[in-house]
Protein backbone atom coordinates (compact mmCIF):
# COMPACT_ATOMS: atom_id res chain seq x y z
CA UNK A 1 0.00 0.00 0.00
CA UNK A 2 2.78 2.32 -0.84
CA UNK A 3 1.51 5.70 -1.43
CA UNK A 4 2.98 8.14 -4.77
CA UNK A 5 4.50 10.10 -2.24
CA UNK A 6 6.68 7.44 -1.03
CA UNK A 7 7.88 5.66 -4.28
CA UNK A 8 8.77 9.44 -5.42
CA UNK A 9 10.61 9.57 -2.60
CA UNK A 10 12.60 6.75 -3.93
CA UNK A 11 12.40 7.33 -7.44
CA UNK A 12 16.06 8.89 -8.67
CA UNK A 13 17.87 5.99 -6.74
CA UNK A 14 15.69 3.16 -7.93
CA UNK A 15 15.98 4.98 -11.89
CA UNK A 16 19.47 4.16 -11.96
CA UNK A 17 19.85 0.34 -11.53
CA UNK A 18 23.71 1.18 -12.38
CA UNK A 19 24.19 3.54 -9.03
CA UNK A 20 27.25 2.48 -7.59
CA UNK A 21 26.52 1.58 -3.58
CA UNK A 22 27.43 5.07 -1.93
CA UNK A 23 25.20 6.61 -4.83
CA UNK A 24 22.35 4.78 -3.52
CA UNK A 25 22.71 4.99 -0.18
CA UNK A 26 23.35 8.51 -0.16
CA UNK A 27 19.91 8.68 -2.35
CA UNK A 28 18.22 7.34 0.91
CA UNK A 29 20.16 9.96 3.24
CA UNK A 30 18.71 12.59 1.38
CA UNK A 31 15.21 11.49 1.39
CA UNK A 32 14.95 10.75 5.19
CA UNK A 33 16.69 14.59 5.41
CA UNK A 34 13.74 15.74 3.74
CA UNK A 35 11.42 13.85 5.70
CA UNK A 36 13.14 15.63 8.31
CA UNK A 37 12.75 18.91 7.16
CA UNK A 38 9.21 18.74 6.33
CA UNK A 39 9.09 17.16 10.11
CA UNK A 40 10.32 20.66 11.37
CA UNK A 41 8.47 22.86 9.06
CA UNK A 42 4.93 21.21 9.78
CA UNK A 43 2.13 23.06 12.26
CA UNK A 44 2.94 22.35 16.02
CA UNK A 45 -1.24 21.43 15.57
CA UNK A 46 -0.99 19.21 12.19
CA UNK A 47 -0.71 15.73 14.88
CA UNK A 48 -1.73 13.65 11.25
CA UNK A 49 1.21 15.35 9.25
CA UNK A 50 3.76 14.80 11.91
CA UNK A 51 2.40 11.34 12.54
CA UNK A 52 2.72 10.14 8.56
CA UNK A 53 6.15 11.63 8.74
CA UNK A 54 7.34 10.08 11.31
CA UNK A 55 5.99 6.91 10.65
CA UNK A 56 7.71 7.09 6.94
CA UNK A 57 11.07 7.96 8.18
CA UNK A 58 11.14 5.04 10.65
CA UNK A 59 9.97 3.09 7.21
CA UNK A 60 12.56 4.35 5.35
CA UNK A 61 15.66 4.45 7.94
CA UNK A 62 14.45 0.24 9.09
CA UNK A 63 15.18 -0.36 5.42
CA UNK A 64 18.47 1.59 4.92
CA UNK A 65 19.59 0.32 7.95
CA UNK A 66 18.84 -3.26 7.23
CA UNK A 67 20.65 -2.50 4.19
CA UNK A 68 23.38 -1.43 5.33
CA UNK A 69 24.01 -3.97 8.12
CA UNK A 70 23.57 -7.00 5.77
CA UNK A 71 25.54 -5.96 3.25
CA UNK A 72 27.46 -2.46 3.59
CA UNK A 73 28.91 -3.50 6.60
CA UNK A 74 30.28 -6.79 6.24
CA UNK A 75 32.06 -6.15 3.22
CA UNK A 76 33.27 -2.53 5.11
CA UNK A 77 34.41 -4.41 7.98
CA UNK A 78 36.22 -7.05 5.08
CA UNK A 79 37.53 -4.44 3.18
CA UNK A 80 38.76 -2.08 5.56
CA UNK A 81 42.38 -1.83 7.46
CA UNK A 82 41.61 -2.20 11.16
CA UNK A 83 42.39 1.07 11.34
CA UNK A 84 39.05 2.03 9.82
CA UNK A 85 37.05 -0.55 10.83
CA UNK A 86 36.11 1.90 13.82
CA UNK A 87 34.14 3.77 11.92
CA UNK A 88 31.60 0.74 10.70
CA UNK A 89 31.76 -0.63 14.55
CA UNK A 90 30.75 3.48 15.63
CA UNK A 91 28.28 2.57 12.57
CA UNK A 92 26.80 -0.39 14.26
CA UNK A 93 26.13 1.28 17.37
CA UNK A 94 24.57 4.49 16.24
CA UNK A 95 21.98 2.18 14.20
CA UNK A 96 21.09 0.58 17.56
CA UNK A 97 20.08 4.06 18.64
CA UNK A 98 18.22 4.83 15.74
CA UNK A 99 16.66 1.21 16.02
CA UNK A 100 15.85 2.03 19.13
CA UNK A 101 13.94 5.24 18.61
CA UNK A 102 12.28 4.06 15.97
CA UNK A 103 10.99 1.22 18.80
CA UNK A 104 9.83 3.76 20.70
CA UNK A 105 7.76 5.05 18.09
CA UNK A 106 5.35 1.90 18.03
CA UNK A 107 3.81 2.89 21.64
CA UNK A 108 4.59 6.79 20.58
CA UNK A 109 1.28 8.77 19.09
CA UNK A 110 1.66 12.33 17.79
CA UNK A 111 -0.32 13.85 20.75
CA UNK A 112 1.41 12.16 23.64
CA UNK A 113 4.37 13.92 25.27
CA UNK A 114 7.73 13.45 24.03
CA UNK A 115 7.10 12.70 20.18
CA UNK A 116 8.74 16.01 18.74
CA UNK A 117 11.24 15.24 21.03
CA UNK A 118 11.84 11.85 20.39
CA UNK A 119 12.07 12.68 16.84
CA UNK A 120 14.44 15.50 16.69
CA UNK A 121 16.50 13.35 18.68
CA UNK A 122 16.41 10.95 16.34
CA UNK A 123 17.15 13.03 13.26
CA UNK A 124 19.91 14.52 15.26
CA UNK A 125 21.38 11.00 15.44
CA UNK A 126 20.68 10.43 12.31
CA UNK A 127 22.37 13.67 10.66
CA UNK A 128 25.07 12.81 12.45
CA UNK A 129 25.35 9.34 11.34
CA UNK A 130 25.03 10.64 7.67
CA UNK A 131 27.88 12.83 8.42
CA UNK A 132 30.21 10.14 9.74
CA UNK A 133 29.56 7.93 6.43
CA UNK A 134 29.88 10.38 4.11
CA UNK A 135 32.94 11.81 5.37
CA UNK A 136 34.53 9.01 6.73
CA UNK A 137 33.43 5.51 5.55
CA UNK A 138 32.27 6.14 2.25
CA UNK A 139 35.62 7.53 0.81
CA UNK A 140 37.08 5.11 2.87
CA UNK A 141 35.48 2.21 1.03
CA UNK A 142 35.92 3.94 -2.17
CA UNK A 143 39.89 3.85 -1.99
CA UNK A 144 39.49 0.54 -1.07
CA UNK A 145 38.62 -0.82 -4.41
CA UNK A 146 35.45 -2.85 -2.94
CA UNK A 147 33.12 -3.07 -6.35
CA UNK A 148 30.87 -0.85 -5.25
CA UNK A 149 28.57 -1.20 -8.58
CA UNK A 150 28.36 -4.88 -7.85
CA UNK A 151 27.56 -3.75 -4.07
CA UNK A 152 25.02 -1.26 -5.46
CA UNK A 153 22.44 -3.73 -7.24
CA UNK A 154 22.67 -6.01 -4.21
CA UNK A 155 21.51 -2.91 -2.47
CA UNK A 156 18.84 -2.04 -4.65
CA UNK A 157 17.45 -5.86 -4.98
CA UNK A 158 17.08 -6.48 -1.22
CA UNK A 159 16.22 -2.65 -0.68
CA UNK A 160 13.78 -3.61 -3.48
CA UNK A 161 12.39 -6.96 -1.44
CA UNK A 162 12.06 -4.71 1.22
CA UNK A 163 9.60 -2.07 -0.09
CA UNK A 164 7.69 -5.14 -1.30
CA UNK A 165 7.40 -6.51 1.70
CA UNK A 166 6.56 -2.95 2.99
CA UNK A 167 4.33 -2.22 0.54
CA UNK A 168 2.49 -6.06 1.78
CA UNK A 169 2.63 -5.49 5.27
CA UNK A 170 0.46 -1.86 4.91
CA UNK A 171 3.65 -0.04 5.79
CA UNK A 172 4.69 -1.34 8.84
CA UNK A 173 8.03 -2.86 9.06
CA UNK A 174 10.23 -2.57 11.77
CA UNK A 175 13.36 -4.83 11.27
CA UNK A 176 15.79 -6.46 14.15
CA UNK A 177 16.42 -3.95 16.39
CA UNK A 178 19.72 -5.90 17.90
CA UNK A 179 23.43 -4.54 18.64
CA UNK A 180 25.18 -6.74 16.71
CA UNK A 181 28.91 -6.39 14.89
CA UNK A 182 28.83 -8.72 11.95
CA UNK A 183 32.14 -9.51 10.68
CA UNK A 184 32.35 -10.94 6.78
CA UNK A 185 34.65 -14.31 7.06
Amino acid sequence: MMNEQSGAARGSAESDADADAIALLKADHRTVEKLFEAFEKAAADDLEAKGTLARRACEELTVHTILEEELLYPVAHKALDKQDEIDVDEAYVEHFLVKTLIEKFDSLKPSDHGFDATFKVMSELVKHHVEEEESALFPELRESGVDLVALGKKLRARKDELMKKLDEAGSKLVGDRSLSFTRAA
